[in-house]
Formats: C-alpha cells, sequence, structure tokens
C-alpha cells in the first residue's frame, strides 16, 4: 500500500554554486557553474518522500516570482501553496570542494498559517504529516495525521501547541535545534538527535551512519532526507531502530547529488 504522507514547512529558490575555497573577511571569490532550484525544509523533505515511493502533499506558501511548485510537481510532490504577494525568501548555497555547503538566507523564511485557505482537513487523512512549519495551530492541525514527526527547529511551535510528537528530530550540532524535553506538555515517543558521519542517538541509544554510496558531492539537504526518512519509517509500521538506519541510508544517499533535489524524473517523450 502506498503512504499518504505530508509535509508542512517553507520553501526556498536557492542559487547553488561551487568555490575552491571560502574567502576571509574583506576577500573575494568567483563561484563557478551556479543554478536554482527549490529548496528549504519543506522542499527538500516532500522530494525526497516521493523518492521513496510515498504519495506526498506540501502545505507551503509561494510568491510569485519563481516557478518553486512547477519545479516540485515534476518530482511527484502535490503542492497547496498560500499566496503571497512578495518575493520568495532567496538562498545562496556555496558548496566547496570537499561538498561541504554554506548558506546565506536573504530575508525570513514564509510559512502558512491555519489563516491560510489551504485543505488543511486534508491532514486528518494522512498515514504521516512531517512538521517544519512554524504556525502552532498548522501543527495542531498536522497531529490530526496518524504519525507526527517534528523537526527540533520548530521546537518553539510544538511547545505552544501542547501536542504530542511520535518524533522530535533535532542536529547535535546546530545551536537553531537545542531542545529542553521538561518545557513539552507531552514528551515526544521517540528522540532523535543527528551527529553526521558520527552517527547519532535514538532514544538515548547511539546509531552508526551508513556510507554513502559514492562520493560526496554535497551535504546540502541531508538532513532533510533523514528526517523525511524517519516519517517514511515509522508512517509504515517499522520499529525505530530500523527506522533509524533506513533514514541514515537515505540521508548517505543523498551526500551524492549536488543540490536540494535529485535529477529530475526522465519523462519520455510520446511517440
Amino acid at each position: 500500500m502506498t503512504l499518504r504522507l505530508g509535509v508542512v514547512g517553507h520553501v526556498e529558490w536557492v542559487t547553488f554554486a561551487h568555490t575552491s575555497v571560502l574567502p576571509g573577511a574583506g576577500g573575494i571569490v568567483h563561484l563557478a557553474d551556479p543554478w536554482d532550484q527549490p529548496g528549504g525544509g519543506g522542499a527538500t523533505s516532500a522530494v525526497a518522500l516521493a523518492g521513496m515511493g510515498a504519495e506526498v502533499t506540501l502545505f507551503t506558501a509561494l510568491g510569485p516570482d519563481v516557478p518553486a511548485a512547477a519545479a516540485l510537481e515534476r518530482h511527484g510532490v502535490r503542492v497547496h501553496a498560500a499566496h503571497r504577494d512578495h518575493p520568495q525568501t532567496r538562498v545562496l548555497a556555496v558548496v566547496d570542494a570537499a561538498g561541504e555547503r554554506t548558506l546565506f538566507v536573504v530575508g525570513e523564511n514564509d510559512h502558512p498559517t491555519a489563516d491560510d485557505p489551504l485543505p488543511w482537513e486534508q491532514l486528518a487523512d494522512l498515514d504521516g504529516v512531517y512538521f517544519t512549519g512554524q504556525d502552532p495551530r498548522t501543527l495542531v492541525l498536522a497531529r490530526r495525521a496518524r504519525t507526527l514527526v517534528v523537526t527540533a527547529r520548530r521546537f518553539g511551535s510544538l511547545v505552544a501547541s501542547g501536542v504530542h510528537a511520535d518524533a522530535l528530530v533535532g542536529s547535535g550540532s546546530d545551536p537553531g535545534e537545542r531542545f529542553d524535553l521538561d518545557r513539552l506538555a507531552a514528551p515526544p515517543s521517540h528522540v532523535i538527535v543527528t551527529a553526521g558521519a558520527a552517527g547519532g542517538t535514538v532514544d538515548g541509544r547511539p546509531y552508526p551512519a551508513a556510507a554513502p554510496p559514492g562520493p560526496v558531492v554535497d551535504t546540502y539537504g541531508a538532513g532533510d532526507t533523514f528526517v523525511a526518512g524517519v516519517l517514511f519509517g515509522l508512517a509504515s509500521g517499522r520499529p525505530v531502530d530500523e527506522t533509524v538506519a533506513f533514514a541514515a541510508g537515505r540521508a548517505a544517499a543523498a551526500l551524492t547529488h549536488a543540490g536540494a533535489l535529485p535529477p529530475e524524473p526522465h519523462v519520455d517523450a510520446a511517440c
């Protein structure tokens, strides 16, 4: 049976480019091979879930100036986007020779809110939802799904919502993903903390990272792909340890392609 999964979160319009070295203060660097595509936690995780074989719906907010929805739909994602009358948030992602990315985010991200005229009632029919939004009211709506996974980056929204998450996922190295479980009305069923190439912990137990299936090209999106794998695994009924192993493998595979999204699926021309 095909899983029906949702993502509530933001989309950024990302310019990727390569450099051999990042400059120091006052330096000048020339970026090579630039290209644009949608990224951000909402877009990247939604496409990752579609690549795992799920039927995916993204609830987001989009400006009028970029073709983000069309690009995501080509990857198999159904997009429900609230209209914003200002340009989409821009990001410059600079990738060095080792594949590590440095991000420059221009402005604030746009998130959908419960006041936006989106089909929020559809969340109740989904097997699972990944929340990387901002409005606690949309998190309450997302809790109607059978499985709910929340990024620790939105821990404040989780506290304000008062809902129970099936999994809280955060990065141990990212100050923006720190959390204090004592602040929650209902603790999550599982707490997963990632540590990159060192693996991480699940409910306090260590788990190993997976080896990439090829050369590391770009680290962008590996974390979002990991969380997508957690949602897919839990929503499909896998035990949490098996889920984390599956998610780690998906994250490792994401390291082997450039940018936020894998190459677009090839569609043969009609004869």
